[in-house]
């Protein structure tokens, strides 16, 4: 194969202060039938942490670790926010990049966490190349979804080992972002979800487990993956560890859906609550993320295109 001389990481943005909130989210929002009431009340979300989302801090202290141990030089590009994704590519031209690695921080294939992120690369690299056509462009390759990949998995096995020292004989309710039936049933969404937390509660020798879903935004009218968190904590008392297994890094949805809300659901249930942390720098991600950026990613089609359901 042709080497790689570049690593791409893209991922989805967010504010760094109160200005920047509602432009965030307007682009995070354009072109869905969202009402601006519930963009105004997610808004509210962000203004609790003064406006700034941790997830591009994140971002930094993932490049930071990957910078030790990756041979390639680092470059980030946001869906949503600055550092835009067209504007890395940009300047990946301009530095003379061939071919490029390219890593989205989402581990598990539906729409918006994989074939989205397809998409979004070639719209930048498409809008690029048309500012001037006689410049040569970079190939840019995604790694897969990697839900699956025993290193991820080992991380996230460490985290929620860590908070079951604080309640032993908790079970676990795993979380991932809910999104529309319509779209689950056109990927391997769920099945991957399940798959990966069923592996990490065997890993930690945990059996009573479930999956549930968070941060909801659709109207109500529309079906989303059930159950909502909230449910499931009120379904069930007792002792339980919340792992969030289908986030990267604790970002806005985690801190305000779990750390907020589902802590004070938990506080008014009398149910002891502790929120496993999520892989972000854990070691087992690092070797993992140098890994898969030493090798030619695997092809996938069925990993990021619309599934094909029979007839």
């Amino acid at each position: 194969m042709e080497r790689f001389d570049a690593f791409l990481l893209v991922s989805f943005g967010g504010p760094e202060k109160h200005d920047d909130v509602i432009p965030f989210l307007e682009n995070v929002l354009r072109g869905r039938n969202v009402p601006r009431e519930r963009m105004l009340a997610v808004a509210e979300h962000y203004y609790h942490f003064d406006g700034r989302s941790p997830i591009n801090d994140q971002n930094r202290a993932l490049m930071a670790e990957l910078q030790k141990v990756l041979k390639l030089p680092i470059y980030w590009g946001n869906r949503n926010w600055h550092p835009m994704l067209a504007d890395t590519i940009r300047q990946m031209r301009d530095d003379g990049v061939k071919r490029a690695v390219a890593f989205a921080t989402s581990a598990f294939g539906s729409y918006s966490g994989c074939r989205q992120y397809q998409e979004n690369i070639a719209a930048a690299l498409a809008a690029v190349a048309a500012e001037d056509p006689s410049k040569p462009m970079p190939e840019i390759v995604k790694i897969r979804p990697f839900s699956g990949h025993p290193l991820f998995v080992e991380a996230m096995a460490d985290r929620v080992r860590t908070a079951l020292t604080q309640l032993p004989d908790a079970r676990i309710i795993f979380t991932a972002h809910s999104i529309p039936d319509a779209m689950a049933d056109a990927s391997p969404y769920v099945q991957e979800l399940q798959a990966a937390s069923k592996k990490v509660a065997g890993a930690v020798g945990v059996s009573d487990w479930t999956l549930a879903y968070q941060s909801r935004s659709g109207p109500p009218t529309q079906p989303w993956l059930e159950p909502d968190i909230a449910d499931e904590l009120k379904r069930k008392p007792g002792d339980v560890v919340i792992a969030p297994i289908g986030f990267l890094s604790d970002h806005m949805e985690v801190m305000y859906d779990l750390d907020v809300e589902a802590r004070e659901l938990c506080d008014e249930l009398g149910i002891h609550m502790v929120r496993a942390g999520t892989v972000e720098t854990h070691p087992a991600m690092i070797r993992m993320i140098a890994e898969l950026s030493e090798v030619e990613p695997d092809k996938c089609p069925g990993c990021c295109a619309p599934m094909m359901r029979p007839r």
